[in-house]
């Protein structure tokens, strides 16, 4: 949309010409000095105007870029804060994403359409985003469909951090048979004659996935670059302006990052990233943050791409695994002593961090070694530090959390594994997993992430749903209303709270000038759809710095021109990424969910007063999570 007379605002000689302006939307700015907004003006990638449109109108000369919103909701760009996005955009072409597919058919029926498609010698890999709990069938693929879906593809099917499903062809080419041991912490399952049957299980280590799925072809050359700017156009696709990479297994720095970098220095990324190192190998942790140290700084880069501290990880030893069909792992006693190695040397060096911690004892165990050496004053109020996922942690730990100054980043794993936790913790610890109304209360910033790719599904208004509702994919109820959030909280966990997390506060997560200018225009209204409609909402119109990075429906074709994804036989060139529902289907299936879900509660209902030694058919007079509606 070119400057042309737009609804009474008409090309002016403006000494300072916007680039773009944006106006007749419904905007939410995230500023409390000024919440609301009809339109804004751009100039040099950063807002220069936020007001009505005739406070925009003298901003517009013969070039300035008018786009109408149409009355639309516009709101800031959102930010992952747990995202591993690096990892994702390097295999995101080579992927088939089951992500919003409603039903294991359907997942079947492309899987064995993209069998045909796929040339001899590559794979058909399902890797994450999706949950068996989000099927109508309520169930994983069997080995047998896999091999008739496709007899001679190898075919590795990931279901989050607990398992995966091979077909026979992906077991020869990975090389497992009668002889092949079960790696430590993972167990191949096996028929009665010793062979492998086709199952995966992280038992509770995930590195028997991920060292499978490390056998399956990769991308060269300009194909990762290719990959990774169609992954990073699908996430604008959902109005994501920003994330910050968790780094994760086998992204080593800085091999797995020249893509990125290569992006960065060509003005080529549409996503703003900021990016943490993880140490790879079991006893060389020490080793490898003194490299990287005596390499990079944190916030070396600039505002497109750049480093934001250590983690995930910081030692083997210390981390935990979130497969809740497993009990939480016990960590080895003494993993203290390295871990706080690690810990100083980042912090005596100025380096923040971030780590994996889904379970209370892991969490107070390293909240131990912080104090001991804050005791030393080695935790400056500078070094940005934060706990991810922390599904179980306690009141007095995240007590401990604020007075240390640390933060946390909290992701919708139990939107994807609620059931496998409520089975084995109960609805208690489901009702609090994770305590976001107890964080938020403490002063605590709390960024809101996905943990895409391997996990959650990348789209983050599954996110922003599961925060609001409590529900998980299945749309079962979780989390109580104590422990939810509004729409505007839960809006601001992803995006001031992540720019806070990276210390951008003052230049991004807000509409407001002399912040970047990112931004999303809505399909729907955010603050006024229907709950479950929050889940399917995308963005029409994605800016970052200004420019527009993405663009459907009335604005299809504003956006910048991508190179064909390669290789041709591309699942995604093929089926694309997140694969949404058509409105009606929605709606549709929404009633379709609620009735069947009522017939299912009122049946749990009565078994749980029963075994409670209450009358079938009366009322509860305790709230409880998997039967509330």
């Amino acid at each position: 949309m070119s400057a042309i007379p737009v609804g009474g605002l008409v090309p002016q000689a403006a000494d300072d010409p916007a680039e773009l302006v944006v106006r007749n939307a419904k905007v939410h700015t995230g500023d409390p000095g000024r919440p609301q907004a009809e339109a804004l003006a751009v100039r040099g990638g950063v807002i220069t105007v936020v007001g009505d449109d005739t406070d925009v109108a003298p901003h517009i000369g013969p070039a300035t870029k008018v786009v109408d919103a149409l009355g639309r909701r516009m709101v800031p760009g959102l930010n992952d804060a747990h995202l591993h996005v690096i990892r994702g955009g390097l295999n995101y072409v080579l992927e088939l994403r089951w992500d919003g597919v409603r039903t294991l058919a359907q997942g079947l029926a492309m899987l064995r359409e993209q069998a045909a498609r796929t040339p001899k010698g590559q794979w058909v890999r399902v890797v994450g985003g999706w949950s068996a709990e989000q099927f109508a069938e309520q169930r994983l693929p069997t080995v047998a469909e896999l091999n008739a879906a496709a007899p001679d593809t190898p075919v590795f099917v990931l279901h989050l951090y607990q398992s995966a499903i091979l077909n026979r062809a992906a077991l020869k080419a990975a090389g497992f048979g009668k002889d092949t041991p079960d790696p430590k912490g993972g167990q191949i399952v096996r028929g009665r004659d010793g062979a492998p049957t086709g199952m995966l299980l992280a038992a509770p280590s995930a590195l028997i996935l991920y060292s499978t799925l490390a056998k399956a072809p990769v991308l060269e050359g300009d194909d990762r670059k290719t990959s990774t700017r169609h992954f990073l156009r699908e996430l604008n696709r959902f109005g994501l302006t920003s994330a910050i990479d968790a780094a994760g297994g086998f992204q080593n720095f800085p091999d797995n990052y020249a893509t990125v970098i290569e992006l960065a220095e060509a003005g080529q990324l549409s996503l703003r990233i900021a990016y943490h190192l993880f140490p790879q190998t079991a006893g060389q942790e020490i080793d490898d943050l003194t490299r990287w140290i005596s390499m990079v700084r944190p916030e070396d880069g600039d505002a497109w791409l750049r480093l934001n501290g250590a983690g995930e990880n910081l030692t083997w030893a210390a981390a935990d695994f979130e497969n809740f069909t497993e009990p939480r792992p016990e960590l080895a006693s003494g993993y203290e002593a390295e871990f706080e190695k690690a810990v100083r040397l980042l912090m005596e060096n100025g380096w923040g961090f971030r780590l994996h911690a889904t379970y209370d004892e892991t969490i107070r165990r390293d909240l131990a070694v912080f104090e001991k050496l804050a005791a030393e004053g080695l935790f400056p109020a500078g070094n940005r530090w934060l706990f991810d996922h922390a599904e179980t942690v306690s009141a007095d730990s995240l007590d401990r959390i604020a007075s240390l100054g640390g933060a946390m980043s909290v992701q919708n794993r139990l939107s994807f594994q609620g059931r496998a936790f409520l089975r084995r913790y109960g609805p208690g610890a489901a009702a609090d997993a994770p305590p976001v109304r107890a964080m938020l209360d403490r002063g605590l910033t709390v960024g809101g992430g996905t943990d895409a790719t391997r996990v959650s599904s990348y789209n983050p208004w599954v996110a922003l749903h599961w925060l609001v509702s409590g529900r998980n994919a299945g749309d079962l109820v979780l989390r109580p209303p104590a422990n939810r959030v509004d729409r505007q909280t839960a809006l601001a966990m992803f995006t001031r709270a992540g720019a806070a997390l990276t210390g951008e506060e003052q230049v991004k997560g807000v509409l407001r000038p002399g912040c970047h200018a990112d931004l999303a225009v809505l399909s729907d209204d955010y603050f006024t759809v229907p709950e479950p409609a929050i889940a399917h909402i995308e963005s029409l119109l994605t800016v970052v710095g200004g420019r527009i990075v993405y663009a459907a429906g009335e604005y299809e074709g504003l956006d910048e021109e991508l190179p064909s994804i390669s290789p041709a036989w591309s699942p995604v060139a093929h089926f694309g990424g997140y694969q949404a529902a058509h409105p009606a289907a929605v709606a549709g299936a929404r009633q379709a969910e609620l009735l069947g879900q009522a017939v299912a509660e009122s049946e749990q209902h009565r078994r749980w007063r029963v075994a409670r030694g209450l009358a079938p058919d009366g009322p509860s007079s305790v709230f409880d999570p998997c039967f509330a509606v």
